[in-house]
């Protein structure tokens, strides 16, 4: 080249553009708040359920989003470029590793590469990880899953993850839950979710792949011992107390005698059923095969199902949470709130009529959880004060205790908001609060020989003590005996009288009848 021949000025690079300018503003921005958010996970400096799904989830989303607009701008500059008459940009790059700064360009794309490839891989890992805990399950959707979430708190099963019962294990869960996450996010977005969460999950994963995983339905139980504390609404609060032994049994030969409440969990027994309803409460038709495979199916007299009724209906096999239906979502009934709170020293009994008062506030309609905190409170607080000054003025910490208590279940039980409590979610255990065991067990379930499932007290539990009986009754065991003759009326389902979270009270107004036997009006048979 001569002197007089100008030097060729060399091409800008092609990222000098301004869709690529954006684009890495937005990867800048992105990969430092990854990284300071990534250290205060790290030091514990926050503890916020939204941390994890804004590092691992969203701002990667960005990072990516950031590095593709960085891509598109420069091939819209080399086609920009190519486009112009003296463009000298080839149609494909030419590489030459010998030139040293190819050879540098290449091997800072390699380090940047891997780098972006590692952090990739940890932040995958991460986000996967995180999107399997119960914070990602119960907190992210605040509003949605609060109930679910503050009630599972609650139980024993505070410590299993969400999805170890949800999801279950392998590629294909995985997949088929974050599909229906999908579903459940359009539904958040748009605002069509149900209040409450409709129960039960009809896709839930079988017993045999959750509950049993830590349970042994093959092991013999026999009876266990189970002491209930009921504290009535008079003045005193009084204290009685049942002792019963509740026939566990077992569901295999092998490990112990095929008898008590597991004998539904037979293994070589299988029950399947009919129900009507969503919530599963109405069992119209039962069949039961036997280990020999004898098969016997149970009608309910009162309600049977045509055969072409029965031929079409959807039949589910009975398993674990058929009858342990809320084993970790339970919304416990405002008057046995108040029993726990009593016999676990929460609650003062001495304060007057401190049960009648605590569960009447609590069975309010109330349209928020900040409207109940407060009436609640009132109710309370004015309650003592007119009515029991001297005891509000010498045990006045009592009273804010037992503010503070009543308050406390009612966020743990109750949500207004998403129309949650103990009433839109029942328990199938036990048969006080809803029909439970008797949806099937209620004697009027019959097959064609006439055999009737029975409902029979003693087939599940056996009554050891009673503190209403008097001693000579309580020194032995056997059939269960209510502290009251009821007469004719002995053979009624406990709901006929027992109503939720109110003491007893006659269908007619009959004055103050406390002095009498019901077989008084009632003769037996």
């Amino acid at each position: 080249m001569s002197d007089e021949t100008p030097a060729l000025t060399k091409a800008p690079t092609l990222f000098r553009n301004y869709i690529s300018f954006a684009g890495a503003v937005i990867v800048a921005a992105s990969l430092s708040s990854i990284i300071l958010l990534f250290l205060i996970e790290l030091t514990k400096a926050a503890d916020n359920p939204y941390l994890g799904i804004v590092t691992y989830v969203i701002l990667p989303a960005f990072l990516i989003l950031g590095v593709t607009i960085i891509v598109a701008g420069m091939l819209i500059e080399r086609r920009r470029r190519r486009r112009s008459p003296e463009s000298e940009i080839a149609a494909y790059p030419r590489i030459d590793l010998n030139e040293p700064r190819q050879r540098r360009i290449a091997f800072s794309l390699v380090g940047v590469a891997f780098i972006f490839i590692f952090m990739s891989a940890f932040g995958s890992y991460r986000a996967y990880e995180y999107s399997e805990s119960v914070e990602f399950c119960g907190q992210t959707c605040h509003k949605v899953m609060k109930p679910e979430f503050v009630a599972f708190q609650a139980t024993s099963h505070a410590r299993i993850r969400c999805v170890d019962c949800h999801v279950g294990h392998g590629a294909e869960s995985y997949a088929r839950a974050k599909l229906s996450g999908a579903r459940q996010l359009y539904s958040l977005a748009l605002n069509k979710y149900s209040k409450p969460i409709a129960t039960p999950v009809h896709n839930m994963r079988p017993a045999n792949e959750t509950c049993e995983q830590c349970h042994w339905p093959s092991k013999f139980y026999g009876a266990e011992l189970k002491t209930f504390n009921h504290y009535a609404y008079d003045e005193k609060n009084s204290l009685r107390q049942t002792r019963m032994l509740i026939n566990v049994g077992g569901g295999d030969k092998e490990s112990g005698p095929v008898a008590g409440i597991h004998w539904h969990m037979n293994l070589a027994n299988e029950i399947t059923y009919i129900a009507t309803d969503s919530h599963r409460q109405v069992i119209p038709w039962i069949r039961v095969k036997d280990q020999q495979g004898n098969v016997t199916e149970y009608i309910d007299r009162s309600r049977p199902l045509a055969t072409e009724q029965i031929a079409t209906a959807s039949k589910r096999r009975m398993d674990c949470i058929d009858c342990h239906n809320r084993p970790a979502h339970t919304y416990v009934p405002p008057d046995v709130a108040i029993d726990q709170s009593f016999a676990a020293g929460r609650l003062d009994p001495s304060l007057p009529y401190l049960k009648r008062q605590a569960v009447e506030s609590l069975n309010k309609p109330y349209a928020t959880e900040d409207e109940a905190v407060r009436t609640i409170a009132t109710s309370l607080d004015g309650f003592y004060r007119a009515n029991y000054s001297q005891v509000y003025g010498q045990n006045g910490e009592a009273v804010k205790g037992a503010i503070s208590e009543t308050q406390r279940i009612y966020r743990t039980y109750f949500f207004p908001e998403m129309k949650t409590n103990w009433e839109t979610h029942p328990n199938n255990i036990g048969h006080l609060y809803s029909s439970g065991c008797f949806r099937c067990h209620d004697g009027e379930h019959a097959s064609s020989s006439g055999k009737i499932i029975p409902n029979n007290c003693n087939v599940c539990h056996t009554v050891i003590y009673d503190s209403a009986s008097p001693p000579e009754k309580n020194a032995k065991t056997g059939s269960f005996q209510h502290p009251v003759d009821l007469g004719g009326l002995a053979e009624r389902k406990c709901e006929f009288c027992h109503k939720p979270n109110k003491p007893f009270q006659h269908p007619l107004n009959l004055g103050d009848i406390s002095m009498f036997q019901c077989v008084e009006c009632h003769p037996k048979k």
